[in-house]
């Protein structure tokens, strides 16, 4: 499985890595999210979009406003590829770990 390199190019911003924490945390309107981190509403909203367009946010409608949550289906896509590379590393750790030691000469 391959993962959306436009998942990646998004958490690759510390802005929008924050933002997406502080989604992961709970739901959060575009004003929540501002008086959280240091840039206008403006600037908040472009970086949701970037998360939207890369699946690893999504909005719905509240009122007036959108509330953001964790995209599950994108952000599962990302987790099934990042898994693969743990599980090959986990599989050499225990081959490496089950070899007998080497005799010193």
């Amino acid at each position: 499985m391959a993962v959306d390199n436009s998942q990646l190019a998004a958490l690759g911003d510390p802005t929008r890595r924050a933002i997406f924490e502080l989604i992961a945390e709970h739901p959060r309107s575009v004003a929540e999210i501002t008086r959280q981190v240091l840039v206008s509403q403006s600037a908040v909203s472009q970086h949701l979009k970037v998360l939207r367009e890369s699946r690893l946010v999504r909005a719905e409608p509240k009122g007036a406003s959108n509330v953001y949550h964790i995209d599950p289906h994108g952000l599962g896509q990302m987790r099934a590829w990042l898994d693969r590379f743990w599980s090959k590393t986990l599989a050499a750790y225990k081959v490496a770990v089950e070899q007998p030691p080497e005799e010193s000469q």
